[in-house]
């Protein structure tokens, strides 16, 4: 499906959810930039607010937990009743967990699939019939990681979760070419960011000293050699106008890592 690379954003209509901080902020804040209207959903309905207000666009919040299905059918509802059109939706909300796979509280490891895999599956769910009811181009990018290429330990909630947004992400895309649709799927996979995604990951129980020192050493690293949201928004929107599927914004972060992984599996398959 060719696309084409000088799409106009100006008053597109573009949803974003996590919009309250981090990437989606980030996210949002660009495509204000572009001139798009905004639809920005978050379950921190104050951050949200605060967000909405710093941006010189029309602007719709919905406060929304996307891990329920009912919540995110109804911020479709909300966007398309406020706008009549989606032109770009961000399934962006993720949240982190940490610890060793056995002690992790179920109820955290529970919550950190919902959102992270069930916001994306309830975003396309809710979106991608009404995009097509609009027959025009249209471009859905969800929010996966580098660490939805290469897993990491005493982080296995988002290591899964982030896997299965790329396996969720290909599969989608795949369908659209199937029946020739004009909606553009792309995943989105950065490396470090600048956020405050790793300062509350542990949630209730005791845990090891060493996954405290590890989440305090991620945190320091995305201090020090993070990208800012803005610069991730900017390189993302230079791989949406350039119609890619794959979004990956810091690709130093996989040059060596992620070919030794697939050569340990090519050497497996070729004898």
């Amino acid at each position: 499906m060719s696309l084409d690379r000088n799409m106009d954003w100006q008053k597109k209509v573009a949803v974003v959810t996590g919009a309250a901080s981090g990437i989606g902020r980030g996210l949002a804040e660009h495509t204000a930039g572009l001139g798009m209207k905004l639809v920005l959903a978050d379950i921190n309905g104050e951050a949200l607010e605060s967000v909405a207000q710093s941006l010189d666009t029309e602007v719709l919040i919905v406060v929304a937990d996307v891990s329920d299905v009912d919540a995110v059918e109804h911020l479709a509802e909300e966007a398309y009743a406020r706008f009549g059109r989606v032109d770009l939706l961000f399934n962006n909300a993720g949240i982190m967990a940490a610890g060793f796979s056995w002690e992790i509280d179920p109820q955290q490891f529970q919550r950190a699939l919902d959102i992270n895999i069930n916001g994306v599956i309830n975003g396309a769910r809710a979106f991608v019939p009404r995009m097509k009811e609009q027959g025009e181009r249209a471009f859905i990018v969800n929010t996966a990681s580098i660490g939805g290429l290469l897993a990491s330990p005493l982080m296995a909630p988002y290591s899964v979760s982030k896997f299965a947004v790329v396996a969720f992400s290909e599969s989608l895309h795949a369908e659209m070419a199937l029946l020739q649709l004009p909606i553009q799927v792309s995943v989105l996979c950065p490396g470090p960011v600048t956020s405050e995604i790793f300062k509350s990951p542990l949630g209730r129980g005791s845990y090891h000293p060493a996954v405290s020192g590890f989440v305090q050493q991620l945190q320091q690293h995305l201090d020090a050699d993070g990208i800012s949201p803005a610069e991730l928004a900017r390189r993302a929107f230079a791989g949406i106008d350039a119609g890619e599927f794959w979004l990956i914004p810091q690709p130093e972060m996989l040059r060596e890592r992620y070919p030794q992984r697939v050569e340990k599996i090519l050497e497996k398959i070729s004898t």
